[in-house]
């Protein structure tokens, strides 16, 4: 089984703050580092340091180069990526001193997907393989419809949450990668119970990953529910936290591990990139995962 991510790649500039600029106001930052990130290209990371077959797809621009140079460094099939005119994807993220952090993206070359792209992308996949999708391309509607044709399992993180996921048809989701905020945004609940009661009433096919902060993670399905804490470690940079753990569920399906040992991993992984600066560069190998695992 094979992982695709049509994803994004972003330049992320990371600025160390005492806390968040409000509105109106101007802050002196104490330290400022540029990181390769995006969901898109984390999240391929972290699957394939997890043992996964990934392919990511997508474009960058005439800056993109560190982009394919990070998939042979962590063994993502870069074939499909595609370099256009323009700037890449970047972020300005600001972190404070509570490892909290804002993020302003702005889409650049993630932006310029086409039809025909997708089409060829595509042709190298088949019925089962799963396919990645986060909401920071754009050609979502088309990639599920053209993916679901194929009958290839349709992984959904919907971040940012915003208008453009309305086109998309969310019965044809096999996978919901989300977060607490993310469903709220999708189902107007803001209780855990709640918000996966709801998602099983419009979903009922699909398996659900929802994660809580420092609440841990729950996921569901038709047969199972399973709870998992989080692993408690002093936070650096919680910017690739979730991406961490997305790749890292992600391999573990496809190996068909038990889910509570995927939910484990995962956990571990995602408490060991946070522990560390950055988006890629702390998304941990599954080696160093198991080993603290076993400690």
């Amino acid at each position: 089984m094979k992982i695709l991510n049509i994803g994004s790649m972003n330049l992320d500039m990371v600025y160390q703050m005492d806390h968040i600029v409000q509105p109106g106001e101007t802050e002196a930052s104490y330290g400022m580092n540029v990181f390769l990130g995006g969901k898109g290209i984390n999240q391929s990371v972290a699957a394939a340091q997890a043992g996964a077959t990934v392919f990511h797809g997508g474009m960058i621009g005439e800056d993109g180069q560190p982009f394919l140079d990070a998939c042979v460094k962590y063994n993502v099939d870069a074939r499909y990526i595609r370099q256009v005119e323009g700037k890449s994807g970047h972020a300005i993220i600001q972190i404070d001193k509570n490892a909290q952090n804002c993020i302003l993206l702005f889409g650049g070359a993630n932006q310029m997907l086409t039809e025909a792209y997708v089409d060829e992308v595509l042709e190298g996949f088949e019925a089962g393989d799963i396919l990645l999708l986060q909401n920071e391309v754009n050609m979502l509607p088309y990639i599920v419809d053209k993916a679901y044709e194929k009958g290839m399992q349709i992984a959904l993180n919907p971040s940012p949450f915003n208008e453009k996921l309305d086109a998309v048809d969310m019965k044809k989701i096999s996978i919901f990668l989300l977060n607490e905020v993310e469903g709220f945004q999708l189902t107007g609940e803001k209780e855990t119970d709640a918000i996966i009661a709801k998602l099983r009433e419009l979903f009922p096919h699909a398996r659900i990953m929802l994660t809580l902060g420092k609440d841990g993670a729950v996921y569901v399905d038709e047969k199972q529910q399973v709870f998992q804490p989080i692993f408690k470690v002093k936070a650096v940079d919680t910017t690739a936290a979730g991406d961490t753990f997305t790749g890292y569920f992600l391999a573990g399906l496809c190996e068909g591990m038990p889910i509570p040992d995927v939910l484990k991993m995962s956990a571990k992984a995602s408490s060991i990139a946070v522990s560390r600066p950055g988006a890629v560069p702390s998304i941990p190998w599954r080696a160093e995962v198991e080993q603290a695992l076993a400690e």
